[in-house]
């Protein structure tokens, strides 16, 4: 792994390597006392990875409904504009043209690719200690989106994005715990030439993290440079597809219901080069799928399932994120909404769906619409994620930081996000019933003793096992509020973020690997930390 000053990766909450030990005795109070010395820190009672599945919009028949009706509309009406390579993979597999240019598959076809599609696969971090596994009943909250709009610290209006603010969002994420991947949040707006685009978004993730990362790629002939880029991240020819550290998120199909061809291309093209994929599918309810919730669900969960077939015929159990994403439109202005109570149950839907096949499900939540960060963003991005982390999303994508329908990022909603997060993940773990924690020793102590709790062995063990205490969220009375200033959680927000920016400049590059990339490719970002702070 090419760092210059790597960072140990750690839970920031336990201050302890992922699945490591910290040598020393963690039991009892002593053990307690001794854990936070040696760790600086306060244990996570709450990690990423929660277990989702609980909550369960549809009846179980309703799902196994909506899969055949889904399964039903391939076979009968299939899909439209076929690229002739991807054209003739469906036809060697028993698919076929109907009379008026449309290709339908057979059920067996479609029920064969779910069987050989990956049900669960590691997304790698450059840092292994911070990959994660995707599938199963995991939870995990990540980013997404390509706002074209960055929500300025300094004067809190939008402006157009910059590849700075890419590498600032993927440098400030990178200290948030909570959050497990980070996909490119905007697009850096003052690079017109997509392949320098492609090439410097990918740039900045490089540099910023070594959590799992994702991007997009604008043509297929960008993938093999870029790729070439991560080699050389990673060590050498070939490095980077023995542990693919970068995931691409692509839209193979178009609703309703036809491929797009660039997209198609750049799935080949991926798929060569061993990148993950998340295949997003992104149908907008009463525009390009059907109003009605049941229709959406089917017509969004057959072009899923189209993209699904096309990667797994291309190579089966490929690991790809089944991204099954229902986006959802206010039909009195046609404006996206992101953040109603549709978009929540659709989303959970989506996941229970996904779940039911046992695919690695992707689904889009905490897409608030407001533009500042108040209590519609705050209502809009807790209720979307909590539905969606419940249901048991296993990439939860959106849900860090984005704004303004999806045309905006914001520094600030970055580290408020992160609490949320934990918050959800509290939720989802539930109460935990035994002899311990039914605590009746305890009680007894209270009654017949000093009447309270507070000092107990108990209490203190309670504290760090159950409770999750944010970081910026104001608990303090209203006279202590009033005395420091009736500051609200956007301004903590704000200053955290200014100070993690001013500090935080992690060196995942070597100087030699750096430059090596330079001479390469065309770069734009600076090179030193002056230029970053002055940036």
């Amino acid at each position: 792994m090419s760092m210059d000053n790597p960072k140990t990766s750690t839970n920031s909450r336990t201050g302890g390597k992922i699945g490591g030990k910290t040598g020393v005795r963690t039991g009892g109070r002593i053990g307690r006392h001794q854990l936070r010395a040696a760790t600086n820190a306060v244990p996570n009672p709450a990690p990423p990875g929660a277990e989702g599945g609980m909550y369960k919009p549809l009846k179980d028949q309703d799902v196994t409904r909506i899969i055949n009706a889904a399964i039903r509309l391939l076979g009968q009406f299939g899909m439209s504009e076929i690229p002739p390579n991807l054209a003739q993979l469906f036809l060697d597999h028993g698919a076929t043209w109907r009379h008026d240019g449309r290709m339908v598959f057979p059920k067996s076809l479609v029920e064969d690719c779910i069987n050989m599609a990956a049900k669960q696969f590691i997304l790698h971090g450059r840092d292994p200690d911070r990959s994660i596994e995707v599938g199963g009943k995991a939870v995990h909250f990540g980013t997404g989106g390509a706002a074209v709009q960055t929500l300025d610290l300094e004067h809190g209006d939008y402006r157009p994005s910059t590849l700075q603010d890419l590498y600032d969002f993927t440098r400030l994420q990178d200290q948030l715990p909570n959050v497990s991947w980070f996909t490119r949040c905007c697009i850096a707006t003052d690079i017109a030439d997509p392949f320098a685009l492609d090439v410097n978004t990918v740039y900045a993730l490089l540099r910023g993290t070594t959590k799992p990362v994702a991007t997009a790629f604008t043509l297929a002939e960008h993938v093999e440079p870029i790729v070439n880029m991560l080699d050389l991240a990673a060590g050498g020819d070939g490095m980077f597809g023995q542990r693919p550290f970068v995931k691409t998120h692509i839209s193979p199909v178009i609703s309703p219901m036809r491929f797009g061809a660039d997209a198609v291309d750049v799935t080949f093209a991926c798929i060569n080069h061993h990148l993950p994929i998340s295949c997003i599918t992104a149908a907008q309810s009463g525009a390009t799928a059907p109003a009605s919730g049941a229709g959406f669900l089917v017509q969004s969960l057959a072009e899923t399932l189209a993209s699904l077939m096309m990667v797994n015929l291309v190579k089966p159990g490929y690991p790809m994120v089944f991204s099954n994403w229902p986006l959802v439109i206010d039909l009195r202005t046609g404006a996206f909404a992101g953040g109603g109570g549709e978009t929540a149950l659709l989303n959970a839907a989506s996941a229970q769906i996904s779940n039911a096949l046992g695919l690695p499900s992707g689904v889009a939540a905490s897409m608030t619409d407001a533009k500042a960060i108040d209590a519609q963003a705050g209502i809009e991005k807790s209720m979307t994620a909590l539905a969606a982390g419940l249901a048991g999303g296993n990439l939860i994508y959106e849900s860090s930081g984005m704004t303004a329908s999806l045309l905006g990022a914001s520094f600030e909603a970055f580290l408020i996000d992160n609490d949320m997060h934990s918050a959800i993940y509290r939720i989802m773990r539930g109460i935990e019933i035994n002899d311990e924690t039914m605590s009746l020793e305890a009680i007894e102590a209270a009654i017949t003793g000093d009447g309270h709790f507070l000092g107990h062995d108990t209490t203190l063990a309670a504290m760090e096992r159950d409770y999750v205490y944010p970081e910026l969220a104001d608990r303090e009375p209203p006279i202590t509020w009033s005395e420091q200033g009736r500051q609200d959680i956007w301004g903590r927000a704000n200053q955290r973020a200014k100070l993690i920016l001013e500090e935080y400049h992690p060196q995942y590059l070597t100087p030699d690997i750096d430059r090596k990339i330079r001479q390469k490719l065309p770069i734009h970002l600076p090179l030193n930390r002056q230029a970053d702070r002055d940036n």
